[in-house]
């Protein structure tokens, strides 16, 4: 029997993403926000305890890094006790759990890939207030898959790709870090490698039973690595190449010439940032890998997929 699935944070770019895959493997409910207020714990229960899901799918969080700093109260009500709330509630009717989380709970001070097992030591609110939402699961034994991800863009909402398109129509010279490294990851590949996943769960002979094999923590990135200098330049030559048909693009760029000349890389001591960041925060996907037999492409790879999403690109 299909299970029923409920979807929190529909709107974001992962969330958008999987509301559109999701419906393969059974009913999604997927509430917005005045239907179901994220921020009011008890109205979250009754929810959950109404629905009574057999896999709830968290797509919700709260992902401005530099808000977070000043805004502590909203991101860890998001970040950490939604997540918690979920789990309990799960655990109570008998279902599983899909969370992300994300690199920044790494302080960046490794210079090869993160392992799933690494000391983790969040250096911003953001970063703290996700590890909070990921141990608040995992102590609460409910069945689970916590995926982290890393720098996610997509086509919609409000992500580096977008911020280096709108600012590409502006000014004729950009500066980008140049010293943080980590591997950019499309939404909606993180959506497919979700439902490729999830297929072979709910493939078992229960949600919970398919869970029970695979559960626990897993890297979900792009393959390769870069930085930010690197990725807004790459940002730029796909641009030069991508016709204007393709409407993501054109809603970014608003129908309006690039301009930009030259993109100048600096330190991130030179980009007045209110939150830290790792330097460093690439993570492995061996465990994936080792685990489910795929990984995700190469972020290259990713990038141009993703300028060619207006012509209905799916895997």
């Amino acid at each position: 029997m299909n299970p029923t699935i409920l979807l929190t944070g529909k709107t974001g770019q992962v969330g958008s993403e999987l509301l559109r895959l999701l419906p393969q493997f059974g009913e999604v409910i997927a509430p917005d926000r005045r239907a179901l207020d994220l921020l009011d714990a008890g109205n979250l229960r009754r929810a959950v305890r109404d629905i009574r899901p057999q896999l709830i799918v968290n797509a919700a969080a709260y992902t401005a890094v530099d808000a977070a700093e000043n805004d502590e109260a909203t991101a860890y009500a998001i970040n950490a006790d939604v997540p918690a709330v979920l789990a309990e509630e799960a655990k109570n009717i008998g279902a599983a759990i899909v969370h992300y989380s994300t690199d920044y709970v790494f302080d960046g001070s490794k210079t090869v890939p993160y392992e799933e097992a690494d000391p983790t030591n969040p250096i911003n609110v953001y970063g703290k207030s996700k590890l909070e939402g990921e141990q608040a699961i995992r102590t609460s034994s409910v069945p689970h898959l916590i995926f982290r991800t890393s720098w996610v863009y997509g086509t919609q909402g409000r992500n580096f790709l977008l911020t280096i398109l709108r600012r590409t129509t502006e000014r004729e010279e950009l500066r980008i870090v140049r010293d943080q490294t980590g591997a950019p990851t499309w939404a909606r590949e993180i959506a497919v490698s979700t439902a490729k996943i999830l297929a072979w769960v709910i493939g078992q002979r229960s949600v919970v039973s398919g869970f029970s094999q695979v559960d626990g923590t897993y890297h979900m990135t792009a393959a390769g690595e870069t930085t930010w200098y690197e990725f807004a330049n790459t940002v730029l030559e796909e641009a030069a190449r991508v016709s204007r048909e393709v409407s993501w693009f054109a809603d970014a760029t608003r129908g309006r010439p690039l301009i930009t000349k030259r993109i100048i890389p600096i330190t991130t001591a030179e980009y007045p940032a209110i939150a830290s960041r790792p330097a460093y925060s690439v993570l492995s996907n061996s465990r994936l890998v080792r685990t489910f037999g795929f990984e995700l492409p190469d972020w290259r790879t990713q990038l141009q997929r993703a300028f060619s999403a207006g012509f209905g690109w799916i895997d």
